[in-house]
């Protein structure tokens, strides 16, 4: 299947594509560990050397990926560990976690479709604290530490005319967050983790990446401040989808007519490759997980 681009946001499944012989890949380290009580599977890609971000396609950084089979079931408790969760690998990630600090949450994506509708979903349903603490202190809380949390829809250029990064680069300058949150939709290349896996970044994110968008990044380097990336996978290429039934279908047959048959339908992959597919609940799916995200980075952003 080396005749088309498998399209993937998640680092877990860029290292997964790897070929077996650059299976111990110098600069790149995994660790990873269950959580058996909530049956969440962590996987922590690192990423240490130019040369393997090259090879794997994703900047030099830190990728944690949580894979929960149950997430896309409606069950209130299962959501709530789920959210514990995500709070506990977000606090690992935010520098200076626990101490106060002015937080600026990003909801990227078009609220008007579905399955990009995660980020401003997310930003519905957080404690946003920043103008109460403005302008009657941290006691309108019954607190004497809290973050300043504030959030924005920068919606889509299509819409604005304007990059994401322009309007992002103009809020940093006038608000002077310490860290940035932004959060999106992805695009996997397994359909076993669509709408149930969450990956938290520290190296920012380019917005429209998913589908081929490609937009200005949002990453500490254009920005000043450091930027953590939250993105759930809601949909996968089609020729992916297509590619792996024929594979499976191919099984018996031996390399060369495999790779024969998969060359002379190379470009039907082609035309597959600006197509992109989702769940037929995504409306409910979006709606759950968007809230398990936002109690994530509430839990995560409370202060004791």
């Amino acid at each position: 299947m080396g005749s088309f681009q498998v399209r993937t946001d998640l680092a877990l499944e860029a290292r997964e594509s790897i070929s077996e012989g650059e299976s111990e890949l110098r600069g790149v380290r995994v660790e990873e560990y269950y959580r058996e009580e909530e049956d969440i599977q962590v996987t922590k890609v690192i990423i240490d050397t130019k040369n393997a971000a090259k090879t794997m396609g994703k900047p030099i950084g830190t990728y944690v990926t949580m894979e929960a089979p149950a997430m896309v079931e409606p069950d209130e408790d299962y959501h709530r560990e789920i959210s514990v969760c995500l709070a506990d690998e977000l606090r690992e990630m935010i520098p200076c976690s626990g101490k106060e600090q002015s937080i600026l949450v990003v909801g990227l994506g078009n609220r008007e479709v579905t399955a990009d509708a995660l980020g401003p979903q997310v930003v519905d349903n957080l404690l946003i604290t920043r103008h109460v603490v403005k302008a009657y202190g941290k006691a309108a809380y019954n607190k004497k530490e809290m973050n300043l949390i504030s959030s924005i829809e920068p919606g889509v250029m299509a819409k604005t005319g304007m990059e994401t990064a322009e309007i992002i680069k103009g809020v940093v300058a006038e608000t002077k967050p310490d860290v940035l949150i932004v959060i999106d939709a992805l695009a996997a290349r397994s359909t076993k983790r669509l709408n149930r896996t969450i990956q938290i970044s520290n190296t920012g994110i380019q917005p429209g990446s998913g589908v081929g968008n490609h937009r200005n990044a949002l990453t500490e380097t254009t920005l000043g401040v450091p930027v953590i990336a939250i993105g759930v996978p809601t949909v996968v290429d089609a020729a992916t989808i297509v590619g792996d039934a024929l594979e499976k279908l191919l099984n018996g047959e031996s390399e060369f007519d495999r790779v024969k048959y998969m060359g002379q339908h190379v470009s039907a992959f082609g035309e597959l490759n600006n197509m992109y597919m989702t769940g037929k609940d995504i409306d409910a799916v979006i709606k759950r997980v968007s809230f398990t995200v936002s109690e994530g980075i509430n839990l995560a952003l409370e202060l004791s």
